[in-house]
């Protein structure tokens, strides 16, 4: 490097300073919000997803990204999933963001979230689907599953519907029991596993789906009058959290970004069914703009539809490097 040159310099920042400088709070939730209204204006850059699958570790990889005009840095997430790790003792769920200048494209951050930050923007898009799609009063929220993202997304949804009670359905009982003590905890409202998902749905105006399963867990079936769905968990081409008839049955079917989910989400299940007789579906990014819809009742049953995309994690990653820089947190490594 010539002598003169700029002194550059690269923050790393690990996953333990990222819990203390980035909640899951309002400021996460705006923030994801406004990556899905800059997705609406047609002039965000963000390629399909690479996905690569791993069958024999019973893995995948998926690499995201994403750039939003008038934002300084843009994200890479690289987000490896290998389902088998806790029998090792390990995490499923790892991975980093690398943020780049979206002026001169050198890293300016590298965070070693281990999935954190991904975990904070997934919870929070089910915020923003809750808030503009959900009744303007929740009474009683459900979730099916009992992992990470079954307690952030209730704890993200609180944040705009403070609901009074939630129920948790979990294939196996003691951690859907575990769940539900964990959310009284946190959130100080009434919470009880419930061994039957139909009447879980029945008791809920606002479901959330969190479960990696292949075969669908809530039937069409069990749609009422008043009820928002949020399915979040499934993000590749096997997954199947939503019976194929109930995105058809719906009043309203939104989704995160139509491309994905027709090759991801459950979109696709429902198609590949030969079910799907919506048209195009809209996008949740042109309800939070204003230039579509969002519940239109009190009655309306209303899906949405969550694959996670690379603007979350451009955004919240450029939240990051800033709430990280204001605590002083990180280490600056000469590059």
């Amino acid at each position: 490097m010539p002598p003169d040159a700029p002194r550059r310099s690269i923050r790393v920042v690990a996953e333990a300073e990222l819990r203390r400088a980035v909640p899951l709070d309002l400021a996460a939730v705006e923030v994801v919000e406004e990556a899905f209204a800059a997705l609406a204006g047609g002039d965000v850059a963000m390629p399909p997803i690479l996905s690569m699958a791993i069958p024999e570790a019973n893995g995948e990889v998926d690499v995201k990204t994403a750039y939003i005009p008038g934002m300084s840095g843009f994200a890479i997430k690289v987000s490896p999933g290998f389902f088998d790790n806790p029998k090792l003792g390990l995490p499923s769920l790892n991975g980093l963001m690398i943020l780049f200048s979206a002026r001169t494209g050198l890293v300016e951050a590298l965070f070693l979230d281990n999935g954190y930050l991904t975990d904070v923007r997934t919870a929070a898009a089910g915020a923003v689907a809750a808030r503009h799609l959900a009744p303007a009063s929740v009474e009683t929220a459900g979730v099916l599953g009992t992992g990470v993202q079954a307690r952030l997304q209730m704890q993200a949804v609180h944040l705009v519907r403070p609901f009074r009670r939630v129920l948790v359905w979990g294939r196996d009982s003691a951690k859907a029991r575990a769940c539900a003590a964990d959310l009284a905890a946190r959130l100080g409202v009434e919470a009880r596993a419930e061994p039957d998902p139909a009447a879980l749905v029945a008791a809920s105006q606002l479901v959330v789906t969190t479960t990696p399963a292949r075969r669908p867990i809530l039937s069409a079936d069990w749609l009422h009058p008043g009820l928002h769905v949020t399915a979040m968990g499934s993000d590749q081409g096997e997954k199947n959290e939503i019976d194929p008839r109930a995105l058809s049955a719906a009043d309203r079917t939104v989704c995160d970004r139509v491309s994905q989910c027709e090759v991801l989400g459950e979109l696709r299940s429902a198609k590949a069914a030969g079910l799907w007789t919506g048209g195009e579906p809209l996008e949740l990014g042109a309800i939070v703009t204003g230039a579509a819809a969002g519940r239109r009742g009190p009655e309306e049953v209303t899906i949405c539809d969550l694959t996670g995309t690379g603007a979350q994690d451009t955004a919240i990653a450029t939240h990051a490097r800033k709430l990280a820089a204001t605590a002083g947190l990180g280490t600056t490594i000469a590059a």
